[in-house]
């Protein structure tokens, strides 16, 4: 590998773009692949509002879907959003050399076990982001806070690529969590995401006071945590007891606000159903952990999607 990698990502929505960004800043070759949008960041690349200061980039280069690569990159970041119906796999398979790294930045849980069984040859780095981005116009990103990353080998460890992947990330700006047990961290982030965001979305896009402050509301996501805890002990990944109540709280101190999945809702966009709540609803059927309000609020909302 060259001193400093070639990273292609894919998906360069607002997320992509943002971590396209700090590798940039760290001196890596970044090129992007966008299915919409092409003209404006061909014309202008992409132009971001941060408080880390000026982070705007030009790809090295940028290819639309079905492009051939110029040469193949040695990580592919895909930052896509995980939906039913899209083929991950097919998505990456063209820009893949023999031994290019797979990252993933994506939300939700098990989603990194179809890449796995499809390139079994190829290191998966699994990534969790702590980031609030939005795409504000074509090419054009604000930055609002954070973009702190967890990231670990799947299904376990950390490698050599964590640990070059961190220095990179470091270097351009953002703090890391290297973690062994990456699977428990993405549990540990359901605990808040998976009866957060879709209650949200049955309740007309309602921000985190509203779910919290009707006559019920806060005990409904008590119970839905406590839920989702137990499928997370019984997959092997027991989680601390007070969760639910530092969850709360720091939801509390928060203004209110409507998570990813209201403003997908509140803009016709799809949701992530199954990467948030489906696939935490199928391992507890597989472990027979009864988990009767998950199965309420994803049937509701399957059959709301009809």
């Amino acid at each position: 590998m060259s001193q400093q990698p070639h990273v292609l990502i894919i998906g360069a929505g607002a997320i992509g773009s943002f971590y396209g960004a700090i590798l940039k800043r760290a001196g890596c070759t970044v090129s992007a692949v966008v299915r919409s949008e092409y003209e404006a960041i061909r014309d202008g690349g992409f132009q971001f509002e941060s408080p880390l200061g000026d982070i705007s980039w030009r790809p090295d280069h940028l290819y639309r879907d079905g492009d051939q690569a110029d040469s193949k990159p040695d990580y592919v970041i895909l930052a896509t959003k995980v939906l039913p119906n899209s083929d991950r796999a097919a998505l990456i398979r063209p820009w893949l050399g023999e031994g290019t790294g797979i990252v993933l930045i994506q939300n939700g849980l098990d989603i990194e076990r179809e890449l796995a069984e499809a390139f079994p040859n190829n290191p998966i780095i699994s990534c969790l982001a702590f980031i609030a981005v939005s795409r504000v116009a074509p090419g054009q990103i604000k930055h609002n806070a954070y973009g702190r990353l967890v990231m670990g080998r799947f299904p376990e460890g950390i490698d050599e690529h964590c640990s070059r992947l961190r220095d990179l990330f470091v270097e351009g700006g953002i703090d890391i969590k290297l973690t062994e047990q990456v699977v428990g961290e993405r549990w540990l982030k359901c605990v808040w995401n998976t009866p957060f965001n879709p209650l949200s979305v049955l309740a007309n896009g309602a921000d985190t006071y509203t779910i919290l402050d009707t006559p019920g509301g806060e005990q409904l996501i008590r119970d839905l945590m406590a839920e989702v805890m137990a499928v997370a002990e019984a997959d092997g990944h027991p989680l601390p007891p007070h969760l639910p109540d530092s969850n709360i709280a720091g939801t509390r101190k928060m203004p209110a606000y409507k998570n990813s999945m209201a403003l997908d809702y509140l803009n016709d966009r799809p949701i992530e159903l199954d990467a948030i709540l489906g696939n935490v609803v199928a391992i507890a059927h597989r472990l027979n952990v009864p988990v009767p309000r998950l199965e309420t609020v994803l049937v509701t909302l399957r059959m709301r999607q009809g």
